[in-house]
C-alpha cells in the first residue's frame, strides 16, 4: 500500500504544475496578442497622419493651381484631386483616393468652405488616440484631442494653441 501512495503524489504534483504552466503559457500570449494590437494600432495612427497630410497638400496645390482668370476655388469631390475638371487634360493632385486607415473605408469626413469645396478630411473613427503629444509641427493642435475624429486635416485654416478656426468663407471662393 505504501508503493502505490507513492506512485499517485507525483502524478498529481505534475498535473498541478502542467496547470501552472499552460496559466503562463496564456498570460503570456494573451500580453502579446494584446502589444501587438497596440503596435498595429500606432502604425494605423502613422500612416492616418501620412494619408492626412497627403489630402491636406493636395487640397493646397488644387486650390492654388487654379486656372489664370478663373476664381480660385477648393475641389467639390475628393475625386477632383484625381483629375482636375478645371483643366483640358489629366492633371493630378493625388495619385489614389486613400482609405482611411481606421476603419478600412474610403469614406472621409468632409470639411466644406462656405461656398461647398472641400478644405479639409477627417477620420470618422470615435476611437480614442494612443498618440497624444509629439505631433508633426503643422499638427500640433491634435496634442489632446479625446478622438481620431477631431484629427482635422485641412488647408487655410488658422490653428493656434486653443483650436482652430476656418477662415472667412469668400477666402474660398466668390
Amino acid at each position: 500500500m505504501v508503493t502505490a501512495d507513492r506512485m499517485r503524489r507525483p502524478a498529481g504534483f505534475t498535473y498541478i504544475g502542467l496547470l501552472i504552466l499552460l496559466a503562463v503559457i496564456g498570460l503570456a500570449a494573451a500580453a502579446t496578442v494584446q502589444a501587438g494590437s497596440i503596435a498595429q494600432r500606432r502604425q494605423a495612427e502613422d500612416e492616418l497622419i501620412f494619408v492626412g497630410l497627403q489630402f491636406k497638400k493636395a487640397l493646397r496645390a488644387y486650390y492654388e493651381s487654379t486656372p489664370a482668370g478663373s476664381a480660385m476655388t477648393a475641389p467639390r469631390k475628393l475625386e477632383d484631386l484625381l483629375r482636375d475638371p478645371r483643366y483640358p487634360f489629366t492633371r493630378r493632385y493625388l495619385r489614389k483616393l486613400y482609405d482611411d486607415p481606421l476603419t478600412g473605408s474610403s469614406d472621409w469626413g468632409i470639411i466644406r468652405s462656405g461656398d461647398g469645396g472641400i478644405v479639409g478630411v477627417y477620420s470618422e473613427s470615435l476611437d480614442k488616440p494612443i498618440r497624444m503629444a509629439n505631433f508633426p509641427d503643422e499638427l500640433f493642435y491634435f496634442e489632446g484631442k479625446k478622438s481620431y475624429h477631431d484629427w482635422v486635416f485641412v488647408y487655410g485654416v488658422v490653428c493656434q494653441n486653443s483650436g482652430c478656426e476656418l477662415p472667412p468663407q469668400n477666402a474660398f471662393g466668390p
